[in-house]
């Protein structure tokens, strides 16, 4: 006959006791955490803000809208084939370019970012098209500048008068929409002759805050 072993019983686990954390203590912590933020922001948003830029001259302005004269620029360039969303495209061509710059496709030293981005749209293929284009800083040239990799290029742009109009705010669709055809009707009555497609230009990073950003709007005239 079999017989039956007593389980042991299991001992009493005694019940760990936290340290409470006063409403005025929690108060506290996310002060300091919204201070830690604050700076860390402030901080990114004056060196977004350092970023070198070219140089133009501008030879007539009203409010937001202008015309300017450019220097011929050395760029980075790629090209997005067969994506029709804007934001899509934008995404793929920048991190093409940021891997150029950055040295993460290539080999040698990082190149210095600069603003704007540049962006527009090419519909009259077969393949909807979208090219970026990064501002090379001032001292190189495409001789100097490290061997891009596959799908970048660089060129430069040659001396040019554009229209433009500055705005702040997200990059919607409706928005550039709406500032290409305020500045349409702008050049048009300064009797302007328009040249070529019309450009998106970037200034900030996405992590700003949308009021702070400033984009524009561009187009070539003759």
């Amino acid at each position: 006959m079999a017989t039956k072993t007593k389980s042991k019983a299991k001992p009493k686990r005694e019940k760990l006791s936290l340290p409470k954390i006063s409403n005025r203590q929690l108060g506290t912590a996310a002060a300091v955490v919204a201070s830690v933020a604050a700076i860390g922001a402030g901080l990114f948003f004056a060196k977004d803000k350092a970023t070198p830029r070219p140089n133009y001259d501008t030879q007539s302005e009203e409010g937001e809208f202008s015309v300017r004269d450019y220097p011929a620029l050395v760029v980075a360039e790629t090209v997005v084939y067969g994506v029709v969303d804007r934001k899509q495209a934008q995404n793929e061509g920048f991190r093409t370019l940021a891997d150029y710059i950055f040295a993460k496709s290539r080999d040698g030293e990082k190149i210095a970012m600069t603003a704007p981005v540049l962006l527009d749209r090419d519909s009259s293929g077969a393949d909807e098209a979208w090219r970026m284009r990064f501002i090379m800083p001032d001292g190189y040239s495409k001789e100097t500048l490290p061997p891009p990799p596959a799908g970048v290029t660089i060129t430069e742009l040659p001396a040019r008068r554009v229209g433009a109009v500055a705005f702040s705010g997200l990059w919607t669709d409706d928005a550039l929409e709406h500032n290409e055809s305020g500045l349409r009707q702008w050049l048009d009555a300064e009797g302007e002759t328009l040249s070529g497609r019309v450009e998106y230009a970037f200034y900030d990073a996405p992590m700003i805050p949308g009021p702070l950003r400033r984009n524009e709007v561009l187009i070539p005239l003759g």
